[in-house]
Protein backbone atom coordinates (compact mmCIF):
# COMPACT_ATOMS: atom_id res chain seq x y z
CA UNK A 1 0.00 0.00 0.00
CA UNK A 2 1.49 3.12 -0.84
CA UNK A 3 1.27 6.91 0.75
CA UNK A 4 -1.82 7.66 -0.75
CA UNK A 5 -3.78 4.75 0.13
CA UNK A 6 -2.70 4.71 3.79
CA UNK A 7 -3.68 8.05 4.22
CA UNK A 8 -7.35 7.25 2.35
CA UNK A 9 -7.80 4.76 5.16
CA UNK A 10 -5.95 6.52 7.96
CA UNK A 11 -8.82 9.49 6.90
CA UNK A 12 -11.82 7.10 7.29
CA UNK A 13 -11.08 5.45 10.20
CA UNK A 14 -13.28 5.97 13.04
CA UNK A 15 -12.30 8.16 15.70
CA UNK A 16 -13.62 5.30 18.49
CA UNK A 17 -10.82 2.76 16.71
CA UNK A 18 -8.19 4.77 17.61
CA UNK A 19 -8.85 6.24 20.99
CA UNK A 20 -7.09 5.19 24.31
CA UNK A 21 -9.67 3.37 26.98
CA UNK A 22 -10.91 5.70 29.01
CA UNK A 23 -9.61 4.13 32.50
CA UNK A 24 -6.36 5.00 30.83
CA UNK A 25 -6.87 8.82 30.22
CA UNK A 26 -6.16 11.63 32.62
CA UNK A 27 -9.70 12.09 33.92
CA UNK A 28 -11.19 13.60 37.22
CA UNK A 29 -13.79 14.20 39.21
CA UNK A 30 -15.33 17.44 39.83
CA UNK A 31 -14.85 17.64 43.19
CA UNK A 32 -11.40 16.85 42.95
CA UNK A 33 -8.36 18.91 44.62
CA UNK A 34 -6.57 21.30 43.01
CA UNK A 35 -3.36 20.11 44.04
CA UNK A 36 -4.38 16.18 43.06
CA UNK A 37 -5.04 18.00 39.51
CA UNK A 38 -1.10 19.74 39.43
CA UNK A 39 -0.08 16.56 40.16
CA UNK A 40 -1.36 14.58 37.27
CA UNK A 41 -0.44 18.08 34.76
CA UNK A 42 3.30 17.67 35.83
CA UNK A 43 3.41 14.60 33.69
CA UNK A 44 -0.11 15.37 31.14
CA UNK A 45 -0.93 18.09 28.72
CA UNK A 46 -4.79 17.97 30.03
CA UNK A 47 -7.50 16.74 32.16
CA UNK A 48 -11.01 15.80 31.17
CA UNK A 49 -13.14 16.79 34.01
CA UNK A 50 -16.45 14.58 34.42
CA UNK A 51 -19.02 15.09 36.65
CA UNK A 52 -18.41 11.54 38.11
CA UNK A 53 -16.83 8.28 37.01
CA UNK A 54 -19.89 6.40 37.07
CA UNK A 55 -21.66 8.76 34.60
CA UNK A 56 -18.60 10.05 33.25
CA UNK A 57 -20.67 12.81 32.01
CA UNK A 58 -18.21 15.62 30.56
CA UNK A 59 -18.33 18.65 32.13
CA UNK A 60 -14.56 20.14 30.95
CA UNK A 61 -10.82 19.93 30.63
CA UNK A 62 -7.97 21.73 32.26
CA UNK A 63 -5.06 22.29 30.36
CA UNK A 64 -1.35 22.29 31.10
CA UNK A 65 -1.54 26.11 30.50
CA UNK A 66 -4.32 26.58 32.57
CA UNK A 67 -1.96 25.69 35.78
CA UNK A 68 -0.87 29.44 35.39
CA UNK A 69 -4.40 31.19 35.89
CA UNK A 70 -3.99 28.86 38.83
CA UNK A 71 -1.49 30.03 40.30
CA UNK A 72 -1.76 33.52 39.78
CA UNK A 73 -2.89 36.12 42.42
CA UNK A 74 -6.35 36.80 41.60
CA UNK A 75 -5.33 40.80 41.22
CA UNK A 76 -2.93 39.49 38.17
CA UNK A 77 -5.92 38.74 36.56
CA UNK A 78 -7.58 42.50 36.75
CA UNK A 79 -8.53 44.33 33.88
CA UNK A 80 -9.22 48.63 34.05
CA UNK A 81 -13.06 47.76 34.22
CA UNK A 82 -12.94 45.35 36.43
CA UNK A 83 -12.89 41.20 37.02
CA UNK A 84 -12.51 38.59 34.46
CA UNK A 85 -13.60 34.73 34.55
CA UNK A 86 -9.73 34.01 34.86
CA UNK A 87 -9.77 35.67 38.29
CA UNK A 88 -12.26 33.60 39.81
CA UNK A 89 -9.87 30.38 38.88
CA UNK A 90 -6.90 31.57 40.81
CA UNK A 91 -6.20 29.39 43.83
CA UNK A 92 -5.47 32.63 46.08
CA UNK A 93 -9.13 33.16 45.22
CA UNK A 94 -11.01 30.97 46.14
CA UNK A 95 -10.80 27.96 43.65
CA UNK A 96 -10.17 25.06 45.42
CA UNK A 97 -11.61 21.84 42.92
CA UNK A 98 -11.80 21.32 39.34
CA UNK A 99 -14.81 22.16 39.40
CA UNK A 100 -14.14 25.95 40.27
CA UNK A 101 -10.79 25.97 37.62
CA UNK A 102 -12.12 23.42 34.32
CA UNK A 103 -13.26 25.30 30.97
CA UNK A 104 -16.45 24.38 30.75
CA UNK A 105 -16.90 24.25 26.85
CA UNK A 106 -13.92 21.55 26.16
CA UNK A 107 -13.71 20.54 22.28
CA UNK A 108 -15.78 17.07 21.84
CA UNK A 109 -15.72 14.95 18.71
CA UNK A 110 -18.53 11.79 18.36
CA UNK A 111 -16.67 8.50 18.37
CA UNK A 112 -18.18 7.85 14.78
CA UNK A 113 -16.62 10.89 12.92
CA UNK A 114 -13.36 10.03 11.13
CA UNK A 115 -10.18 10.77 11.75
CA UNK A 116 -10.39 13.38 9.00
CA UNK A 117 -13.41 14.95 10.66
CA UNK A 118 -11.13 15.27 13.76
CA UNK A 119 -7.99 16.39 12.03
CA UNK A 120 -10.28 19.02 10.30
CA UNK A 121 -11.72 20.25 13.97
CA UNK A 122 -7.98 20.16 15.16
CA UNK A 123 -6.97 22.42 12.58
CA UNK A 124 -9.75 25.08 12.95
CA UNK A 125 -10.08 25.65 16.49
CA UNK A 126 -5.72 25.31 16.76
CA UNK A 127 -6.38 22.76 19.32
CA UNK A 128 -4.03 19.24 19.69
CA UNK A 129 -6.43 17.30 21.67
CA UNK A 130 -10.36 16.24 21.33
CA UNK A 131 -12.55 14.69 23.72
CA UNK A 132 -14.40 11.68 21.76
CA UNK A 133 -18.20 11.39 23.37
CA UNK A 134 -21.36 9.57 23.33
CA UNK A 135 -24.26 11.25 24.39
CA UNK A 136 -22.48 13.55 26.07
CA UNK A 137 -20.47 11.04 28.13
CA UNK A 138 -16.97 11.18 27.79
CA UNK A 139 -15.76 7.57 25.73
CA UNK A 140 -11.97 8.59 24.54
CA UNK A 141 -9.69 10.99 23.20
CA UNK A 142 -7.70 11.81 20.12
CA UNK A 143 -4.52 13.37 20.33
CA UNK A 144 -2.03 14.56 17.39
CA UNK A 145 0.32 12.30 19.02
CA UNK A 146 -2.30 9.26 18.90
CA UNK A 147 -2.93 10.45 15.37
CA UNK A 148 1.07 10.42 14.70
CA UNK A 149 0.87 6.90 16.15
CA UNK A 150 -1.84 5.32 14.13
CA UNK A 151 -0.41 7.13 10.63
CA UNK A 152 3.15 5.57 11.54
CA UNK A 153 1.50 2.21 12.66
CA UNK A 154 -0.75 1.85 9.44
CA UNK A 155 2.30 2.59 7.05
CA UNK A 156 4.35 0.17 8.79
CA UNK A 157 1.60 -1.98 8.11
CA UNK A 158 0.90 -1.01 4.67
CA UNK A 159 4.48 -0.84 3.70
CA UNK A 160 3.79 2.85 2.47
CA UNK A 161 6.91 5.08 2.29
CA UNK A 162 7.20 8.81 2.00
CA UNK A 163 8.99 9.87 -1.29
CA UNK A 164 10.37 13.21 -2.43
Amino acid sequence: MGLEETLETFHSLKVRAVTPRPDSMPVVEEGTAILDILKILRTRHHVWVVEDRETMKLTGVIRYLDVIDILLPPEAHRFRLGMTGRTMKSALGGASSARDVAERHPLTIDADATVLDALMKMKKYKMQVLAVVEDGKLVGEVSLRILIDELLRLSRVGGAQWKP
